[in-house]
């Protein structure tokens, strides 16, 4: 994922890292295909994937904009020499990497036809500003696309308190950065202030019971992500190593039980047309299919 800061990241980037956006991807793909049939992307549409992470959303709109270009801008560069390799491997020619930071960067003079950001806006302090300049890169006519969660608003039935404390800690965490853990609600009005019209909305929150397939890892995000916050928790001495090993032991065997029902958080798809005015050249291949 891509960071402003890394002060402000509270999740474990790397290698480590790259393995858990593995998980979070097959949860997603479902998701993810219905929301690009829903936006449309162009065969030779330019793309920009912010916090592109490993490269998993990158290759899936590489393979939908076949003849067009895909950019993938992230700050975590151990997961972008992954990404790199996975494209080569895959046979993706059409996607360019790029280390950069999306807050205190300048994303260029490139102009795109889709911009697409999931799990950014949560980790960033000013995300209306951070949607602003992508407003900035965008066609007249393409389209911005945003996901983000709503943390507070993840199922566990029948209730646990190492569930409990897992989101509280993960909120503690996040709104000490000077983030917003639940912004996921407020990203139709972000998109609506950056003069984005029409946003459209969608809701999606995967659910699993059962310990195997998509719904075992659904259940699995879990104790993944509580894992993969610890030194942010540490580092901010909210709780001790000793309570964090004993929650992820809990996360995994409620995970392993088939009659624990635990989902994702709660997650807002939004996405519009940018400003009909812009300062960037060329019609949008979106706006040429009438969409």
């Amino acid at each position: 994922m891509i960071v402003a800061r890394e002060s402000t990241y509270i999740i474990r980037g790397g290698p480590d890292g790259r393995e858990r956006l593995r998980l979070v991807a097959r949860v997603m793909a479902p998701s993810t295909t219905e929301l690009f049939d829903r936006v449309g992307v162009a065969p030779d549409a330019d793309c920009l994937d912010v916090g592109c992470g490993g490269g998993d959303v990158t290759l899936e709109l590489a393979r939908r904009a076949h003849a067009g270009r895909v950019v993938g801008i992230d700050l975590d560069e151990p997961k972008l020499e992954i990404a790199r390799t996975e494209a080569r491997e895959a046979g993706a020619d059409n996607i360019e990497y790029r280390c950069q930071d999306l807050r205190s960067s300048d994303l260029g003079s490139s102009a795109y036809d889709v911009v697409h950001a999931r799990f950014v806006l949560s980790h960033l302090v000013d995300p209306q500003a951070a949607v602003d300049s992508l407003v900035r890169v965008l066609r007249p006519g393409g389209a911005l696309v945003v996901v983000d969660i709503e943390k507070a608003a993840t199922l566990c039935e029948p209730p646990h308190p190492s569930f409990e404390r897992y989101i509280e800690l993960y909120t503690l965490a996040a709104r000490a950065r000077g983030v917003d853990p639940d912004i996921g609600p407020r990203l139709p009005a972000i998109l609506a202030n950056s003069g984005c019209r029409p946003v459209r909305v969608n809701v999606v929150q995967p659910v699993g019971r059962q310990p195997m397939g998509h719904e075992g890892d659904v259940k699995l995000t879990a104790p993944v992500t509580l894992e993969s916050i610890a030194d942010a928790i540490l580092a901010l001495d909210i709780a001790k190593r000793s309570e964090l090993d004993s929650l992820v032991d809990d996360l995994y065997r409620l995970a392993a039980d088939d009659e624990t029902l635990i989902s994702t958080p709660r997650m807002m798809q939004a996405w519009a047309t940018g400003p009909s005015r812009s300062n960037n050249s060329g019609s949008s291949r979106l706006a040429r299919l009438g969409r």
